[in-house]
């Protein structure tokens, strides 16, 4: 997301941290508005630093085969896997553009996700499509490069349907001049859907940068994030029976928080079984009812792109700038 280029720009990009300065940066605490929040969240419970280093991480999955957490560190076109007895070691690199003549400043991967039968799928981010990674040897199999004969822009985060439909956003922050660079052959920045039969269907054409999605956890309803510094939203849609959607409205308006000073932009997300959203955005992990009421923040001190149940479903790990964090919580994600 280009949360890293805004923290590029006011506050600079390190290659690497010492652990008395990730104490000194990270003074991580939980912001509670609203007593619903005790019940998904114990009152002590603490941040924890699990990675460090990187230069803009994002993407979290947790594969349950295995138990391990992978993530992508966008600028360094790296996937690291991280286990609890093992630590972080590189899983893919690269994970994205291999060329030299690169278009953009984000040439590795973005998101990552699982499809039905367990296979990593990959927001190709540098390479402008989405891809299914054949672990065997590490080649990938492209699932949507085009839309209309047209590339891509840089597909950022996904989301599949339990039907196996996978729902994915398109915004331009794979490429220099964003909206404007010269390699940008669509005019709109999309949500897609691409079916079980390989056919890819705009299904959103009107948000100016779409971001991190997720699904509740009826399916009912679909939440698109928009990282616009001047719009700054979570979006719900219905989802319809064919799969497309209907009836777009706010969901929850983050604009205050930004205007407030507030670090980082709607971004990444992922949905408890009882229909709370864990989601970056200004100040760290915001955490929204069902309803969009803002219950609090989990403050990591940094600005914030996305996160991730894993472990039993109660740990949720978040990739936040240069860092991989993680806190207990009294709630699971859906899917465990």
């Amino acid at each position: 997301m280009s949360n890293r280029a805004i923290a590029a720009l006011c506050f600079g990009l390190t290659a690497s941290l010492s652990a008395a300065s990730e104490k000194a940066a990270l003074p991580g605490h939980i912001e509670r508005y609203d007593p619903a929040i005790d019940a998904l969240i114990p009152p002590d419970a603490r941040i924890e630093v699990i990675g460090s280093g990187f230069a803009w991480s994002e993407g979290p999955a947790w594969r349950k085969q295995g138990g391990y957490l992978l993530f992508s560190d966008i600028p360094n076109n790296t996937i690291y896997r991280w286990t609890a007895g093992g630590g972080l070691s590189v899983f893919l690199r690269p994970s994205g553009y291999t060329e030299d003549d690169a278009f953009g400043f984000e040439l590795g991967s973005n998101a990552l996700t699982f499809d039905p039968q367990g296979r990593l799928v990959i927001a190709d981010q540098g390479n402008r499509r989405v891809v299914r990674l054949n672990e065997k040897g590490f080649t990938k199999t492209v699932l949507a490069d085009r839309y209309e004969g047209r590339r891509l822009n840089s597909p950022n985060d996904l989301a599949y349907r339990s039907n196996g439909d996978l729902y994915f956003t398109d915004p331009p922050y794979g490429l220099k001049g964003l909206n404007d660079d010269p390699h940008k052959e669509l005019k709109l920045n999309g949500v897609y859907r691409l079916d079980t039969g390989g056919k890819l269907a705009l299904i959103i054409g009107d948000l100016t940068f779409p971001n991190g999605l997720a699904f509740s956890p009826d399916e009912k309803t679909l939440y698109i994030q928009v990282s616009d510094p001047k719009n700054a939203v979570w979006m719900a849609y219905d989802v319809l029976p064919d799969g497309n959607v209907a009836h777009g409205r706010v969901f929850f308006d983050a604009n205050a928080l930004v205007r407030a000073g507030k670090q980082g932009l709607p971004d990444g997300m992922k949905v408890d079984q009882k229909g709370n959203i864990f989601g970056g955005g200004p100040g760290g992990v915001l955490v929204l009812s069902p309803g969009g009421r803002h219950l609090g923040t989990i403050v990591t001190g940094q600005i914030t792109s996305n996160c991730a149940f894993g472990d039993d479903g109660s740990t949720l790990y978040m990739t936040a700038n240069h860092y991989v964090m993680r806190i207990r919580l009294r709630t699971k994600g859906v899917g465990f």
